[in-house]
């Protein structure tokens, strides 16, 4: 019987792609009179290039991108500055986050495990509105351990006071989450992203909607 349901939060419950793009559009007509000669299209490109989904810290980002694109008003510093200050108020979630985790709330308890800085996570967790869902929220840079790192998952399992096998995780990054999870012996929703192929995982959805039903179905 699954008891506990845990969840990523890039990438399953936030849209990260449409956040950034929706980001890096508000950034660059916010900050228009330092960018004006670089037209918006290619501002946008290359940040989203140099940022690799995220995997790329954003200080190298802002620095390569102050450095090709010749952007001498604005300093790499007062970018990074506006990302981690503005960034939250372009949260893009995922169709059917909220009911999902409403129908969840009536039959297990919920947490989140996701990497990352802390005030920037909870910042985005607390613009989706889904801050009171989870009975526990486990943010890399806060706990000093990150995912796929067993501990991590244990420390969440331990709070929620549940066994590994009564519980599953979902996420997008095929070792991180899926990996991660199973291999301290929860069970593995990968919610499905492109950009990785085929992954295999115990379970597979496209939508969260889908998850629901798999857990009455463990259940």
């Amino acid at each position: 019987m699954i008891k506990a349901v845990i969840f990523d939060l890039d990438g399953t419950l936030l849209n990260r792609d449409a956040s950034v793009l929706k980001f890096v559009e508000n950034q660059y007509d916010r900050l228009n009179r330092g960018l004006s000669h670089i037209s918006k299209e290619i501002y946008i490109s290359r940040f989203i290039e140099l940022d690799r989904r995220g995997y790329v810290w954003k200080d190298k980002v802002y620095q390569q991108l102050v450095k090709e694109l010749n952007i001498t008003t604005i300093s790499w510093e007062m970018l990074l500055e506006d990302y981690i200050t503005e960034f939250h108020h372009s949260c893009v979630p995922f169709p059917n986050l909220i009911a999902t985790l409403e129908d969840l709330k009536k039959k297990s308890i919920r947490g989140l495990i996701t990497n990352g800085n802390g005030q920037f996570q909870m910042d985005n967790i607390r613009a989706l509105g889904i801050g009171s869902f989870f009975d526990t929220i486990l943010i890399s840079e806060y706990e000093r351990m990150k995912k796929p790192n067993p501990e991590i998952f244990l420390k969440a399992l331990h709070q929620l006071n549940v066994l590994a096998n009564e519980s599953a995780y979902v996420g997008d990054h095929p070792e991180n989450d899926v990996t991660g999870a199973e291999n301290v012996g929860m069970i593995g929703v990968w919610k499905r992203d492109l950009a990785w192929g085929d992954v295999k995982a115990q379970y597979v959805i496209d939508d969260l909607k889908e998850l629901p039903l798999i857990i009455r179905e463990l259940s």
